[in-house]
């Protein structure tokens, strides 16, 4: 089937992030055509397949390998930077665009109004698809206008400040780039647009998602929906610092947290990375029967276990260094082990994410007398060799959002002390040691239980490893999008946005190729023509077909009738087989599987 996989500022071929969890589930989906569509951070910027610029297509360059010629092509929008070049619409079309505007600013502003983002945001993408000039819309005047209106207007919600002039352009300015998505060349059903695929794919959520939410709403195409780690909570963490004044910050937050809530309601299917996860989704008003966690896998689960302990007993943590992983509570638990244990070390692994903490730190270390055993070794090479470092794995951390980290140190076989925060209970369970957050006294006494017992050390060490090949392995992933992939198309009906027209040719059949068949060798080499040309036998469209099966076909036949082993068969070439017919084994669904 056709996915288009929709993400935000990663490049396909990234050697982390999104991008490369997007390599990974091509890779064990090849039955599938994928295609990236990209909402890139500024115009032009070159990727590993090319640059495709603002609103452009990529491909691999002609002296590429045979693996990299044979990837997809990527749609790039630039997301931030200069606006796209425009025309601004005229005076009719200016108050459409005013009023939607208008609509989808209220709904951010007024509580009792929040019911009208959706139509809004559809209503602007409907101009934009006509006649290109939202853009130009957005940084007029005019929008300004409406802006300032809705926000200075009685009922507003002004709570975080009343906004000044330059709150109205920042946040005017701000509002174009989160909705440039909804004037991407990506809509229609020509070859390349979002209308032609089968589903949508979209990978972290928030601007992301705007264009699955125009292709359903334009075209009736599903969409999926991944997060490892959510968008609208890490937008609220951003905010705190951003350079805005607390005005446009509220303003902003509103439009993401209402653009979320819009996500979850009109996703086919969400799939977040960890339980924990699901929980903060169902806040934002996500149905969990639409729900289903799918942890992030990982490579490293092929990895080797970390090699012999070194010889001192030593504490390793990983992570930035910054007030909210808390290597300050490490330092104190240390200075507790190093009393009742003199030989033990401690390695910070990580750079420093706020200035002057390192040197904080390293006073803390001092001023506890335990400097001279601890070293701050920077960022790793790998983080198996951070892990090596070690005789115990300490995270004490104030939150645990993505459970990467603590699953990659759990893969090298090491025993895991952890705060019980976030996902820790969930990825560690009874494979390690939980403790609360900011107890030192709890955390010295779970390392010291651990570095005294090296039978313990290496029980939990190895349950550890066998857990976290178990969730985070990349097959159980890729299995779990190919059933969903599977289950979304066989449900969802097939052209939901054709209609008859006399002049547009014959209307398309529904269900013509159902689920089983896009998972068939035929559907890989044979080419298009091919492809939608009809089988012999099938009926023609129009033609009645009777309840016992049989029906007029083109020539005067009978039409094909399913009963039996062949039904199977037939299923995988998009037709049922005649009564009698034996199933052709070089196209059979069985052997397809």
């Amino acid at each position: 089937m056709r996915v288009a996989l929709l993400t935000e500022g990663v490049r396909p071929r990234s050697p982390r992030g999104a991008g490369g969890w997007c390599d990974r589930l091509v890779d064990g989906l090849r039955e599938h055509d994928f295609a990236w569509y990209v909402l890139a951070g500024t115009a032009g910027a070159a990727g590993a397949t090319g640059a495709g610029g603002a609103g452009g297509t990529s491909r691999p360059d002609a002296g590429a390998d045979a693996e990299d010629a044979a990837r997809p092509a990527v749609h790039e929008l630039a997301l931030w930077g200069r606006r796209p070049a425009g025309r601004a619409p005229g005076a009719l079309r200016g108050r459409q665009y005013a009023a939607a505007y208008d609509r989808l600013v209220r709904a951010l502003l007024r509580p009792g109004e929040r019911s009208g983002f959706g139509p809004g945001l559809y209503r602007l993408a409907e101009l934009a698809r006509a006649d290109g000039a939202l853009p130009a819309f957005l940084v007029s005047d005019r929008a300004r206008r409406v802006l300032e209106r809705a926000w200075r207007s009685p009922g507003a919600d002004t709570s975080a400040g009343q906004p000044l002039v330059c709150d109205v352009l920042v946040a005017a300015d701000l509002l174009e780039q989160c909705l440039r998505p909804l004037s991407a060349p990506w809509y229609g059903s020509a070859p390349g647009g979002l209308g032609a695929a089968d589903l949508c794919h979209v990978v972290g959520g928030g601007p992301a998602a705007l264009p699955a939410l125009v292709a359903k709403q334009l075209h009736g195409v599903p969409f999926v929906v991944t997060e490892h780690g959510l968008h609208l909570r890490e937008q609220y963490l951003g905010y705190r610092e951003a350079p805005y004044r607390w005005p446009v910050r509220a303003l902003l937050l509103a439009f993401f947290r209402a653009l979320t809530e819009e996500t979850y309601r009109q996703a086919a299917i969400l799939t977040p990375g960890s339980a924990h996860d699901q929980q903060w989704q169902r806040r934002c008003g996500a149905d969990p029967a639409r729900t289903r966690v799918v942890y992030e896998g990982t490579p490293a689960v092929e990895r080797p276990a970390a090699g012999p302990e070194p010889d001192a007993p030593t504490l390793v943590w990983a992570g930035a260094l910054e007030p909210g992983r808390d290597p300050e509570l490490a330092l104190h638990a240390f200075a507790r082990v190093r009393a009742e244990l003199p030989a033990a070390r401690l390695v910070l692994h990580g750079e420093e994410a706020v200035p002057g903490y390192r040197a904080h730190c390293a006073a803390v270390a001092e001023r506890l007398g335990v400097a001279d055993a601890v070293e701050f070794a920077g960022r790793p090479r790998s983080a198996a060799e951070a892990w090596a470092d070690g005789t115990v794995v300490v995270f004490s951390a104030l939150s645990q959002r993505r459970p990467r980290l603590l699953a990659d140190a759990m893969l090298s076989g090491r025993a895991v002390v952890s705060t019980d925060v976030g996902v820790a209970r969930e990825v560690v369970g009874p494979t390690g040691l939980l403790v609360p957050p900011r107890d030192p006294q709890a955390l010295a006494g779970a390392c010291l239980a651990l570095l005294r017992d090296g039978e313990r050390r290496a029980r939990l060490g190895l349950a550890g490893r066998l857990r976290a090949q178990e969730r985070f392995a990349v097959e159980p992933v890729t299995g779990a999008f190919r059933e969903i992939y599977l289950e979304l198309v066989s449900q969802w009906p097939a052209f939901p946005a054709a209609a008859p027209d006399a002049g547009a040719g014959p209307r398309p059949r529904p269900f013509a190729r159902p689920a089983e068949y896009w998972i068939t060798d035929r559907c890989r080499t044979e080419p298009p023509e091919a492809a939608a040309a009809p089988v012999p036998g099938d009926p023609v469209p129009g033609n009645p077909v009777t309840a016992d099966g049989t029906g007029s076909t083109d020539d005067g036949g009978t039409a094909d009738r399913a009963d039996g082993a062949g039904a199977v068969v037939a299923l995988s070439r998009g037709r049922l087989p005649a009564a009698g017919e034996a199933p052709d084994r070089a196209g059979s669904f069985a052997e397809a599987v």
